[in-house]
């Protein structure tokens, strides 16, 4: 607390007596004609207004006022302490008086109230020069005490209507005269130095500062703990007219007015002359750090946005929307979010480079961690703003609709996955084939549904883009043919790979719970694909997307933690073999093959029908990364990529692989030196029938330790004979398939032992020699 040596010349928490008060409230009415608050008032009126009106008004007034708790800043913050994105009705920071420069105490009290800790709620000695001014003047201006001024800004602060805003300000002796009443209730209840403390945090500085936190780190770029005379004197002559004496927009004017306060400490003795005067010659010494409000200026916009409207949804904060929201904006809150600013601006420059503003398309990507949901990173194409020209939107495409108002886009065979999915837990070996032409029609009926047979309008006629032949569960995702899922879908039905799709997040209507829903019929978004897709990655498990981990309030107790939400809903065995599939896909002769980085990872590609929309949809174990390129014009209407120039570059024909594709691989390269060098745990192959696993080597050992090794590798044997060699007798000479096939889990490897005999190679037969014939 402020000592009395450090002061102006005043004293520590006085607290005036209520004797002291009532004598001076008589002084005052003597002067102005009026006593208040019950007393009697010796005369009509004062300047204009009714002295009966003014003791009628008193008397329906309340004792005292409450002082509720002051609008602050809400700051959002990365995962790793960054700032993102300030959100504010009122930009303030409340602080303790001990964290604020006994400087900056010391220049308030100077301009604003000298005698502050000498008298009580009125300094009658304000009050009566400010009286004879006012009396000559015609106006009400001036005298009031920093308590006063306080509850001036605190009865403007808790204004809930107009009326209630134009009473707080109006400038009449009535005003005045409530303020002083609700100035001694305070007086009364309080210290001086918690009215002062709040008087600081209350009050406004200008260019939309609000408190002595928020105005230091503002103008000058430091805590209020850490200005000094020059800046303090600054800010102190701020407050009687913040607009008027701004300093980024008046500098000349805010210059004369901090040497007024300078030179006001110097005549109280608070800095000597020569000090003062020193000062007086320096600049203003500005360092001013712009405060953005709300999610459009953050670094983050759309997770920004995103992360706002989750906690809009939560009643932690508030039962309506609207307690919510204003919680949000004034509560002071610490958000503390998942984002990494490291992935977002790698996906921001993938996204930019492949998808410009005013495209017309919309490029978005989301991240999502597996295992926990944490929402790494969302971007999309179009800014955010309201200018429709530069491409600007306040659209988020790239979550829900629930979170970000759009509808999203059709994710083409990326859906594909569930059935595959589906097929496997339903224990279909992964060698499963099926000729698959360019097209076929296959009957309605032969669609299981939860309720039966699927009951359409005859039958679905499928068609490749890919060409025809015989694929198995590996070769027709690598090559993500439709005639092979659509024969797939005929085994597993459409009922399984629906709930599972639902337990991953993919919530399908009724109505497109249709035979063809595997090509990606329905409308989604990237962050619904990511959260999906990394339930693969997290090995079977579910984390719904989780944009916030914690919630302060403005004195750091913790509102809300924030923990994921997870559910185991395949064996981890499953999730591994579909890992062991999609990594073809970026492997040689996969669509995914040219996307590949520097560390193990699986995808799958989606186009739908039209090239309206393309897709890739990919993941290493530590991070799942959804990639979109849209067809849409300036209304978000959809239109076809095909024939558009997207990112500098024409489009004949859109593809995931070759649209989408890139900006995915753009920007896991930008993240892969964050990411550790972890593998996909090996499928189990006694669990998985038709996995393809190299057939091992084991040629050299003996038939029971060769059978051991096969069969843990998941092959059935057979003995194929012996085969003459020189190794010991019954050992394994070969096996056939040979060492280093890739066979189907289940599949039969004939084992050749040694006969441990070679037997000599055969003599050359020279035949015998005859007799020479004669010649005729």
């Amino acid at each position: 607390m402020p000592t009395p040596d450090q002061r102006p010349p005043v004293r520590s928490n006085a607290r005036p007596s209520v004797l002291s008060h009532l004598a001076v409230m008589g002084a005052v009415a003597a002067v102005m004609g009026v006593l208040v608050a019950g007393l009697a008032i010796p005369f009509a009126g004062v300047v204009g207004v009714a002295a009966k009106d003014v003791s009628e008004g008193m008397v329906d007034l309340p004792d005292e006022l409450e002082a509720k708790e002051l609008a602050q800043t809400t700051r959002i913050y990365d995962s790793n302490g960054n700032l993102i994105a300030s959100l504010y009705d009122q930009n303030r920071i409340n602080v303790g008086l001990r964290q604020i420069s006994r400087k900056m105490v010391e220049s308030i009290v100077s301009i604003e109230d000298s005698r502050y800790y000498e008298h009580g709620a009125l300094d009658l000695r304000g009050t009566f020069r400010a009286f004879v001014t006012n009396q000559a003047s015609g106006s009400v201006q001036g005298g009031s005490s920093i308590t006063q001024q306080m509850v001036k800004q605190t009865l403007l602060n808790q204004a809930e209507t107009k009326e209630e805003e134009e009473a707080a300000t109006d400038d009449t002796y009535a005003r005045k005269v409530r303020e002083l009443r609700y100035a001694i209730a305070f007086e009364k209840n309080y210290s001086k130095d918690w009215i002062l403390e709040r008087y600081l945090n209350i009050a406004y500085f200008g260019d939309g500062a609000y408190g002595v936190q928020s105005a230091a780190q503002h103008y000058f770029s430091k805590n209020a703990k850490n200005l000094n005379y020059l800046q303090s004197a600054t800010l102190a002559g701020l407050v009687k007219n913040p607009t008027g004496y701004d300093p980024t927009n008046s500098p000349e004017r805010a210059l004369n007015r901090r040497n007024l306060v300078l030179e006001r400490m110097a005549q109280l003795n608070v800095i000597s002359s020569e000090q003062a005067d020193k000062l007086k010659a320096r600049p203003l010494g500005l360092k001013v750090k712009p405060t953005p409000n709300g999610c459009q200026q953050s670094q983050a916009p759309f997770f920004c946005d995103y992360a706002v409207n989750y906690l809009l949804k939560d009643k932690t904060f508030g039962e309506t929307v609207k307690d919510r929201r204003r919680k949000l904006q004034s509560g002071g809150l610490t958000i503390h979010t998942t984002l990494d600013l490291d992935y977002q601006n790698g996906a921001d420059k993938a996204v930019q480079a492949h998808v410009y503003p005013k495209d017309q398309a919309i490029g978005g990507l989301a991240m999502v961690q597996p295992g926990t949901g944490h929402v790494r990173a969302l971007s999309q194409s179009r800014p955010m703003g309201k200018d429709k020209s530069k491409g600007q939107t306040y659209l988020n495409y790239v979550v829900p609709p629930k979170y970000g108002d759009a509808n999203g886009f059709q994710a083409g065979s990326t859906f594909k996955v569930f059935v595959l999915a589906s097929a496997i837990m339903q224990k279909l070996p992964l060698t499963t084939s099926f000729n698959s032409p360019e097209s076929m029609l296959i009957p309605d009926s032969s669609f299981e549904t939860c309720d039966g047979p699927y009951a359409g309008d005859g039958g679905w006629k499928v068609s490749n883009s890919t060409g025809s032949g015989t694929f198995d569960m590996y070769s027709g995702t690598q090559q993500s043919v439709n005639t092979f899922f659509a024969q797939l879908e005929t085994k597993t039905g459409l009922c399984e790979p629906i709930k599972l799709a639902k337990k991953m997040g993919i919530n399908l209507p009724k109505s497109q719970q249709v035979p063809s829903w595997i090509l990606g019929i329905s409308d989604t978004n990237p962050l619904t694909m990511a959260e999906a897709y990394a339930t693969f990655a997290a090995r079977g498990i579910h984390c719904e997307a989780l944009p916030v981990t914690q919630v302060l309030a403005s004195d750091n107790s913790v509102v809300k933690d924030y923990e994921p939400t997870c559910e185991q809903v395949m064996p981890g065995v499953y999730a591994d073999a579909v890992n062991d599939i999609l990594k073809g896909v970026m492997e040689p002769g996969g669509f995914g093959q040219n996307l590949a980085i520097d560390k193990p990872s699986a995808g799958k590609t989606g186009t739908n029908n039209g090239n309206m929309s393309v897709w890739f949809v990919g993941y290493t174990p530590q991070v799942a990364t959804a990639a979109m390129v849209a067809g849409a014009n300036s209304l978000g209407h959809w239109v076809s990529l095909n024939g558009q120039s997207v990112g500098g570059s024409y489009i004949s024909s859109a593809f995931g692989s070759t649209v989408a594709g890139p900006i995915w691989g753009e920007a896991m390269a930008a993240i892969a030196s964050k990411l550790d060098y972890e593998t996909f745990q090996t499928p189990a192959a006694g669990e998985v029938a038709g996995l393809l696993t190299p057939v091992p080597e084991v040629a050299g050992m003996g038939l029971k330790q060769a059978r051991t090794t096969l069969e843990a590798a998941g092959f059935l044997t057979t003995l194929g004979g012996y085969a003459n060699s020189t190794i010991a007798k019954d050992a394994v000479v070969f096996t056939a398939p040979g060492a280093g096939t890739t066979l189907g889990s289940g599949d039969t490897v004939t084992i050749y032992q040694s006969s441990g005999y070679v037997p000599p190679p055969a003599k050359p037969n020279k035949g015998k020699k005859g007799k020479k014939k004669d010649r005729d």
